[in-house]
C-alpha cells in the first residue's frame, strides 16, 4: 500500500458532514467504525469518546482542503503540520500476501497501529496520507466540490488538474443547472417584450 493512499482516510472523514445541509454522519460509534478497514484496531478502540474527537479532526481537515481550495497554500500546510504534530505516526514495513515474481515478499510502507484511541489512530493515517499526497502531487490537488450545497472534500486526480466536483454525480447536476440557466437566459433574451 502507498502511503498516498491514506489520503482516502481524511476525505472519507470530512465527508462524515455536509454542513450545507446540515447533516452529520459521525453521530455512533458505529459510524466511527465504519471508517476503518476490517481487521483495523481502531474498530475495537473506538468508543463514545471518539465521536468529539473525531468531529474535532474532522473540522481541522476541513480547514486544510478549505484553504488549499482558496488557493491560501501556507495556511493548508500550517494546519496539516499542526495535526501531523499532534497526531504523530509510526512507519512499518509490510510484505503481507504480495510475493513478487522471485517467490519473495514485495515489501512496502504501511503505518503502524499503536495509537492508544481510535481517534488518534485515524487522526495519524489521515495527517500523514494527506501529507504525502500533498508533498507529491501538490496543495493544488486538495479541493472542496463546487456543486452547491455540496461541498464535499476531493483528492484531485486529474492527469490535468481541472477537476472541481467529488463526483460524477456532482458534476452533471451542476453542468444541467448550468445549461438550463443558460437556456432562461437565451429565452429571456430573445422573447418578444
Amino acid at each position: 500500500m502507498e502511503l498516498t493512499t491514506y489520503a482516502d482516510l481524511a476525505v472519507r472523514l470530512v465527508n462524515t458532514e455536509e454542513p450545507g445541509r446540515g447533516k452529520d454522519g459521525l453521530t455512533t460509534v458505529e459510524a466511527v467504525r465504519k471508517l476503518f478497514s476490517s481487521g483495523s484496531r481502531g474498530i475495537r478502540l473506538a468508543d463514545e469518546s471518539d465521536l468529539p474527537r473525531l468531529r474535532s479532526v474532522r473540522v481541522r481537515l476541513r480547514a486544510v482542503f478549505e484553504s488549499a481550495d482558496e488557493g491560501d497554500e501556507s495556511r493548508a500546510v500550517n494546519l496539516l503540520n499542526e495535526l501531523l504534530t499532534e497526531y504523530p505516526v509510526s512507519p512499518v514495513v509490510s510484505g503481507h500476501g504480495f510475493l513478487g515474481d522471485n517467490g519473495r515478499p514485495q515489501w512496502h510502507m504501511h503505518l503502524a497501529e499503536n495509537a492508544s484511541t481510535a481517534t488518534a489512530l485515524y487522526a495519524a493515517g489521515a495527517s500523514m496520507g494527506l501529507a504525502v499526497h500533498l508533498t507529491q502531487h501538490g496543495v493544488d490537488r486538495l479541493g472542496i466540490c463546487q456543486a452547491a450545497p455540496c461541498r464535499n472534500a476531493y483528492l484531485d486526480t486529474s492527469t490535468n488538474r481541472s477537476r472541481r466536483y467529488c463526483s460524477d454525480r456532482c458534476a452533471t447536476r451542476a453542468n444541467v443547472a448550468a445549461y438550463r440557466a443558460r437556456k432562461r437566459e437565451e429565452n429571456r433574451v430573445t422573447a418578444p417584450g
